[in-house]
C-alpha cells in the first residue's frame, strides 16, 4: 500500500507500518479505559528491562540503570525424561513483557493475588495480543508462549542499587505457585481445570503500590520488538514525573536497554528507529535526538492519571 507525501513524491507502507497507524487512530478517537485496553505494568519491571534475545547457557543476566542494577537467575526443573534437573532458560523477547503486562493488569483490577488465565492457551494469547492462526508443535506461537511464561514464573529476579551513602537490594519472584492447564477442554470441564497463578506478595505489593498505567493497544501494536516494548513503557514512566528537559547519554540508554549490539553507534540507530515506532502510537511524547544523547521533554503520560485515581478507574 503507498501513499503520497507533500511533494508528491510515493510513500510506501509497510504492513507493519500501516498497523501502527492504525492503532493510533484508534487511540486518539477513544482513551484506554473507554475502549476497555486500560493496563498496567509493575514499576520494577520499568527500571530494568528483560533480555531482548536468549542469553543463553549462563548463571546470571543483568541490566543497570544508573545505581539500580536487575539480576536474573534462570530456574530448573526435573527432566521427565532423564529425571536430571535441568536449566527451564532466561525469560526473553516480546512474549513474557505481554505476560508480565496482562498478569500486572489482571492483579490490578482484581485486587487479588491468584489469578485466573483462562481455559486455554488460544484464549489467553488472544487477550495478550496474538491473534488469527494460532499453531502448537515444537514451535508453534503457543509452544513458544507457554515456554516463555514458565521461564518467566520460574526465575528469580535480584535488584540492587549503590549510592555514595547507601547500599541496598532485594529479591523476588514473579508467583508462588502456579498450574497451568493447556488441554482443550469440554465446556462442562472448564470451570474444574482453571490455569492459575498465585504472585508472590512482594510482586502483588510491588504492583499494587506502584502500577503504571499503560494502553493495552499500544503493547499489542508494538509486539513484534521488544525495544519497542521497553521503549513505550519507559517513556510513559518518565513522562509521569518529568519536569524539566532532560539529555540521557547513548551510553547510559545502551546499559539500560541494549545488549548484543557491537557499539554504541550500531545501538544509538537501533534505539532511534524504535523510539520513532513507538512515537507513531504515543504521539504525545516528546523527544529529540541528539549526536551525544537522548533528550526527553515533559510530556502527557500515554494513560494519563496518578496512583490515587487507579481504584476509582478499574472499579
Amino acid at each position: 500500500m503507498s501513499d503520497v507525501d507533500n511533494k508528491g513524491n510515493k510513500i510506501i507502507c509497510s504492513a507493519s507500518t500501516l498497523e501502527l497507524i492504525k492503532n493510533a487512530e484508534a487511540m486518539e478517537l477513544e482513551d484506554a479505559k473507554q475502549a476497555g485496553a486500560l493496563g498496567f505494568i509493575a514499576r520494577a519491571m520499568i527500571l530494568a528491562t528483560l533480555p531482548h534475545r536468549d542469553p543463553g547457557d549462563i548463571p546470571v543476566w543483568g541490566r543497570n540503570n544508573g545505581d539500580f542494577s536487575l539480576l536474573i537467575q534462570p530456574g530448573y526443573r526435573k527432566d521427565p525424561h532423564s529425571d536430571e534437573m535441568v536449566c527451564v532458560g532466561f525469560p526473553y523477547g516480546t512474549k513474557p513483557r505481554l505476560f508480565l503486562a496482562w498478569i500486572s493488569t489482571e492483579a490490578v483490577k482484581t485486587q487479588e493475588r491468584t489469578l485466573v488465565l483462562g481455559d486455554s492457551l488460544s484464549d489467553f494469547m488472544r487477550d495478550v495480543g496474538y491473534s488469527g492462526s494460532l499453531s502448537g508443535g515444537k514451535n508453534g506461537s503457543m509452544t513458544l508462549m507457554r515456554d516463555q511464561m514458565i521461564r518467566t514464573l520460574s526465575a528469580r529476579f535480584q535488584w540492587s542499587y549503590s549510592e555514595q551513602k547507601r547500599d541496598g537490594g532485594g529479591g523476588l519472584q514473579i508467583a508462588d505457585n502456579y498450574d497451568l492447564w493447556w488441554l482443550p477442554q469440554k465446556a462442562e470441564q472448564a470451570g474444574l481445570w482453571q490455569s492459575t497463578i498465585e504472585l508472590s506478595e512482594k510482586f502483588f505489593d510491588e504492583i499494587k503500590n506502584n502500577p503504571v498505567p499503560i494502553d493495552m493497544r499500544a503493547m499489542k501494536a508494538l509486539r513484534s520488538s521488544p525495544l519497542c516494548l521497553d521503549i513505550y513503557l519507559w517513556l510513559t514512566y518518565r513522562n509521569s514525573y518529568l519536569s524539566r528537559p532532560t539529555q540521557i547519554p547513548w551510553i547510559s540508554l545502551m546499559r539500560q536497554f541494549g545488549s548484543g549490539y557491537r557499539d554504541v553507534k550500531q545501538f544509538k540507530f537501533q534505539f532511534e528507529q524504535a523510539v520513532r515506532k513507538v512515537l507513531t502510537v504515543y504521539t504525545t511524547a516528546r523527544v529529540e535526538f541528539s549526536q551525544e544523547s537522548l533528550i526527553l521533554k515533559p510530556s502527557p503520560t500515554h494513560v494519563p492519571m496518578t496512583a490515587k485515581t487507579v481504584k476509582k478507574l478499574v472499579e
